[in-house]
């Protein structure tokens, strides 16, 4: 069962949460409102009606999903609309970020039909999920679609949906990566970084440098800087690229709950 209204709601500071959400979102036959937190937050309530469908895709930060997203998100408001949880991590684990996203949702008026977790290349390290998500990333987002389409149909027959999601229900303590982009010679002050970082931890007078008390490490600067000057480096990161890569080879698959 289609929906006649389909709102994409995303936080994509490297493009692949957006990827996702979007690839999900064709399998539906109706038109797509984007509603991307990067570059437009949420200040103001947003209210998606009954006879709609938002699916709402979040990177993963050390586990759960990013500080400054739930304060967006509280402002999404639905009227028992239909959801879809998307959580977007880069191969090592998405821990309880699916669960609070699924649980953020149903405390907001939706009613989740399905949640799912899938896998994109490490924003800091990119080595790891290189080329994800592939082609069976991609059948596994057709998958998703088609059982939340059940789902929904189910609902509109009066049915009760309730999706249990893997994660601990007390959350894992956020955590703070130590690792933070810098900017090299090759930077032009075009000013992109400062006017797309989240947390305005980029001065616009002086682009070379990032505040490393509020800065989340999301990546922003790096996916989007023209001159390609901004990075993750040094001996630390190196040391810890090494490791990370190390530990989180495997190929793992993407989860759902329907």
């Amino acid at each position: 069962m289609n929906r006649k209204n389909i709102t994409e709601v995303f936080f994509s500071p490297n493009g692949t949460t957006q990827e996702v959400v979007q690839t999900i979102g064709r399998n539906f036959s109706a038109e797509a409102e984007s509603c991307d937190l990067l570059r437009a937050p949420l200040q103001q309530d947003k209210r998606i009606p009954k006879d709609g469908l938002a699916i709402v895709g979040m990177p993963v930060y050390a586990g759960r999903i990013p500080g400054l997203c739930r304060e967006w998100l509280a402002h999404l408001k639905g009227e028992e609309t239909p959801a879809m949880a998307v959580a977007v991590y880069g191969n090592r684990d998405y821990d309880d970020a699916l669960l609070e996203l699924t649980d953020l949702l149903e405390e907001n008026g939706f009613t989740v039909i399905g949640a799912g977790a899938f896998i994109a290349q490490h924003s800091i390290f990119p080595k790891v999920g290189a080329g994800r998500p592939d082609q069976a990333d991609k059948e596994a987002m057709a998958l998703f679609a088609e059982k939340c389409k059940e789902n929904l149909a189910c609902l509109a027959a009066g049915e009760t949906i309730k999706i249990v999601v893997k994660g601990n229900p007390e959350y894992r303590e956020p955590g703070n990566v130590p690792l933070k982009p810098s900017a090299d010679k090759a930077c032009t002050r075009c000013g992109v970084c400062a006017s797309l970082c989240p947390t305005h931890s980029i001065p616009k007078d002086d682009p070379w440098r990032t505040n490393q008390k509020t800065c989340i490490s999301c990546g922003a600067c790096i996916h989007n800087c023209p001159a390609g000057a901004r990075a993750f480096r040094g001996p630390m990161y190196a040391i810890a690229e090494k490791e990370f890569c190390k530990k989180n080879a495997a190929y793992r698959k993407p989860e759902l709950f329907y």
